[in-house]
C-alpha cells in the first residue's frame, strides 16, 4: 500500500474497532462485560463507567460478577443498571452484585441478527464512504498535477482492494456475531 492510501486505511480500521466494540455490546445470552461498556454510574456528580468503579468479572456463562472497590458506590451502580435498557435485574448481597442473563427467545435472538446485519451494513456504507473521499482526493491531486493519470488508476485499484478486503471483515463479524446469537 502506498502513503497516499495509508490514512483510508487506518480510517477503515476505525470503522472496524468501532463495529467490534458495538458488537460486543450485543447481549447474545452469554455473560459479556462489554454490555455494561455503555451504562454510566452517578458517581459523586460525574457519569462514570462502571468498569472504572467496580471490578467486572464472568463467574459462568450466563453470570457476570460486579465487585466495587468502593462499597458506597453498590446502590448507584444496581440503579444505573436498572435504569439501563439492559433488561437484567442483578442480585446485590452487599458485596458483590450478579446479573444472571437469560437464554433469549427466538425472537428476540432473530431480532439481535438483525440488529447485527444493520451494523454490518452501515459499516460498510462508511467503509464505502472512505473509498470515495479517497478517489476525490486522487481525483483532485490528478487535477493538481500531483500525480499521473497512471497513479491515479493505481491508487482508485488500492483503494478498491482495501475496500472490498474490509468488507470481507465485516461479513466475517457479522456472520460470526450471528452464530453465537443463534446457539442456545
Amino acid at each position: 500500500m502506498s502513503s497516499y492510501t495509508k490514512p483510508y486505511e487506518e480510517k477503515m480500521n476505525g470503522v472496524i474497532n468501532h463495529l467490534n466494540k458495538e458488537l460486543g455490546a450485543i447481549r447474545a445470552g452469554r455473560a459479556n462485560p462489554a454490555v455494561l461498556d455503555k451504562i454510566m454510574v452517578d458517581y459523586y456528580g460525574s457519569p462514570t463507567p462502571i468498569n472504572q468503579l467496580a471490578a467486572v468479572a464472568v463467574a459462568e456463562a450466563r453470570i457476570l460478577t460486579i465487585t466495587p472497590w468502593d462499597a458506597s458506590v453498590m446502590r448507584a451502580i444496581e440503579k444505573a443498571i436498572l435504569e439501563s435498557d439492559l433488561g437484567i435485574n442483578p442480585t446485590n448481597d452487599g458485596r458483590v452484585m450478579r446479573l444472571a442473563f437469560p437464554a433469549p427467545t427466538e425472537d428476540r435472538r432473530r431480532q439481535l441478527t438483525k440488529d447485527v446485519s444493520k451494523l454490518g451494513e452501515e459499516s460498510k456504507v462508511a467503509t464505502r464512504n472512505i473509498r470515495r473521499d479517497a478517489i476525490d482526493k486522487f481525483k483532485s491531486m490528478k487535477k493538481a498535477s500531483e500525480i499521473t493519470e497512471d497513479d491515479q488508476k493505481e491508487l482508485e485499484n488500492e483503494i478498491q482492494k482495501l475496500t472490498d478486503k474490509f468488507g470481507k471483515e465485516i461479513d466475517k463479524l457479522c456472520e460470526a456475531k450471528n452464530k453465537e446469537i443463534m446457539e442456545i
